[in-house]
């Protein structure tokens, strides 16, 4: 390949995990060089409002406004407007903070005067000062819908309200066949020189931006390496129902088991430290693989993880 990877790096993402890969990324590159691509097949309609979780998480994160213990919602935000909603008796299950309401506010204003996800998206983020490019994955409604052993659930109602505890028998993704990438999300992958897979969830926030029609197709006929990142580490899930939702689809709970996942799509996986004995596990479906620290727990570690991908890719694909 010519050039450097360093030159148009996309990163699809979502949750907590995925988030804190965007930061450390953001750190390493500028603005003209980095992509977010973000899942919102999470998206729901709550109390009259369009509430976009993944794009707020990541958004949150790269202005400096995520709650430092969470990773998710605003850092000292207040819960009055909820309480307010409890004690009406209305559904206050989705615990919005008060100027969490405000992000969604506007989002949802702005949706009714017919603006798409991407320009609001681009918009919030360069009223809280985030330069590098975040992009839905699409500007159509797509919705996470799961089968459970206690009935057919939205994402929301089976991550939140149910705290993700029912068996999960299957996954599927409403309105994902007349859904279209964006114009903005086609030109990112086609000019991307590295595709990196954040350690989100594989089943609920990378296959729903992979099932975008012509997003999977794409990186599939790119000659760009395409490098994952395991959200497994020691057969857990560092947050989220990722472990428990695999072993409930029969996949093998370890990098291997990502690496399965995503075959046909990955050249590598990076896994942690942790797990490095599943290296030649991982090689041995084609995927070359290595292992650093991916736990982040600070902004060092954020920043070391995408300096090593970096690093490590450009050594690997040069």
């Amino acid at each position: 390949m010519t050039g450097s990877i360093r030159d148009h790096v996309v990163l699809l993402v979502g949750g907590v995990g995925g988030a804190k890969l965007a930061v450390g990324m953001a750190e390493c590159l500028p603005p003209e060089a980095l992509t977010i691509i973000v899942n919102t097949a999470d998206d729901f309609e709550h109390l009259g409002l369009h509430i976009s979780p993944d794009l707020d998480t990541v958004m949150y994160s790269l202005s400096g406004l995520a709650h430092p213990i969470n990773g998710w919602g605003i850092a000292d935000d207040t819960p009055r407007a909820m309480e307010m909603v409890n004690r009406l008796g209305g559904p206050d299950w989705f615990r919005l903070g008060d100027n969490d309401i405000g992000t969604n506010l506007m989002r949802t204003s702005m949706l009714d005067e017919g603006k798409t996800l991407t320009q609001i998206t681009t918009h919030l983020s360069r009223q809280l000062g985030i330069q590098h490019r975040l992009l839905p994955m699409t500007d159509d409604t797509v919705r996470t819908i799961v089968e459970t052993n206690q009935g057919v659930l939205g994402f929301q109602e089976y991550f939140v309200r149910e705290r993700w505890q029912p068996v999960v028998q299957s996954i599927r993704f409403e309105g994902i066949l007349t859904a279209h990438a964006s114009h903005e999300v086609e030109s990112a992958l086609d000019e991307a020189a590295l595709i990196i897979f954040g350690p989100s969830n594989p089943y609920l926030s990378i296959d729903p931006i992979l099932a975008v029609p012509r997003i999977k197709q794409r990186i599939e006929q790119s000659a760009t390496p395409c490098v994952a990142v395991s959200p497994i580490i020691g057969g857990r899930a560092v947050k989220g129902p990722a472990a428990k939702l695999m072993a409930e689809l029969g996949a093998d709970v370890s990098p291997r088991g990502i690496a399965a996942h995503f075959a046909g799509l990955l050249d590598g996986l990076i896994l942690d430290t942790i797990d490095q004995e599943e290296i030649p596990k991982v090689e041995a479906l084609g995927i070359r693989s290595t292992a650093y620290r991916t736990l982040m727990e600070s902004l060092s570690d954020k920043v070391a993880l995408a300096e090593n991908i970096l690093t490590w890719t450009e050594e690997t694909y040069p």
